[in-house]
């Protein structure tokens, strides 16, 4: 049975704490490889997996998750090898997403992505460069097979795109930490908070914050205040920098998502 991001999330707020979603890229190191990543997220306490689907001209993708999501490419990563990732994922009890971009749907046929998607046990997708004004067939598409629509906002978002967009979104939206790629950072956007708080008075009932959250504190800092914590390139990265020794970077994935995990379920700790 499918689960669905808004079950996972809200049985982690009812455990007093924000859900746990953890991005890995499809194919890096290998489609088996990302499945096997993925599962160490899951063991380490993620609620739910964003897949990445790489694209050649990765607008919202940062230095590492580029690099990878280029590496999946020229090993001959295909669309239809994330469904078979998407299915070994979801049989872990996780709820898992697709992140890609809209032409690879487009060229996919939305129908036979959303249908191949609920097929193999997936919960949604987050689509970037798709804003729910131009989203007609893929919402069509996902509506009829139960399918999660995840939009973004950003800090910049109006009140009214901000309507528009939590009205759109089943599952949950998607707050951008702050404008630009995604990537490790420092510290994380005072803009966060602000923006979770603009969306859920513009009646998102879930809003989870992605980019940037790059370590323990990070995560704790924005679990604090929003209902899914999204981190990206700091799984990526160990796998990356031990692309050939591909056991030492599961050891090194598992070490990040135990800390950062830890920050997340003490997020709301008094």
């Amino acid at each position: 049975m499918t689960r669905y991001t808004a079950t996972a999330i809200d049985e982690a707020l009812a455990s007093s704490r924000p859900a746990f979603i953890g991005y890995l890229s499809t194919g890096f190191p290998s489609v088996q490889g990302s499945i096997d990543a993925a599962k160490t997220l899951v063991d380490n306490g993620a609620d739910i997996i964003e897949l990445g689907l790489p694209y050649t001209d990765p607008t919202m993708d940062g230095k590492v998750i580029q690099q990878a999501g280029q590496a999946a490419l020229e090993r001959g990563l295909r669309t239809r090898d994330v469904f078979t990732a998407v299915e070994q994922v979801a049989g872990t009890g996780a709820a898992v997403v697709i992140m890609t971009y809209y032409n690879l749907v487009f060229k996919y046929g939305e129908e036979n992505f959303a249908r191949d998607m609920a097929n193999a046990g997936g919960a949604g997708l987050i689509i970037p460069d798709l804003i729910p004004e131009e989203a007609g067939p893929w919402a069509a598409a996902a509506d009829a097979h139960h399918l999660d629509k995840i939009f973004l906002v950003a800090p910049s978002s109006t009140d009214e795109r901000l309507r528009i967009t939590a009205e759109a979104s089943r599952g949950f939206v998607y707050a951008a930490s702050r404008m630009g790629v995604t990537g490790l950072q420092t510290a994380i956007s005072s803009s966060a908070r602000s923006l979770v708080e603009r969306t859920r008075a513009a009646g998102a009932p879930r809003v989870a914050v992605g980019i940037g959250v790059s370590n323990r504190d990070q995560a704790q800092e924005v679990g604090s205040y929003a209902d899914g914590v999204i981190v990206g390139s700091a799984f990526v990265k160990p796998l990356v920098e031990n692309d050939t020794n591909r056991a030492a970077g599961l050891i090194e994935l598992a070490k990040v998502a135990a800390d950062i995990g830890d920050g997340i379920y003490t997020a709301r700790r008094n």
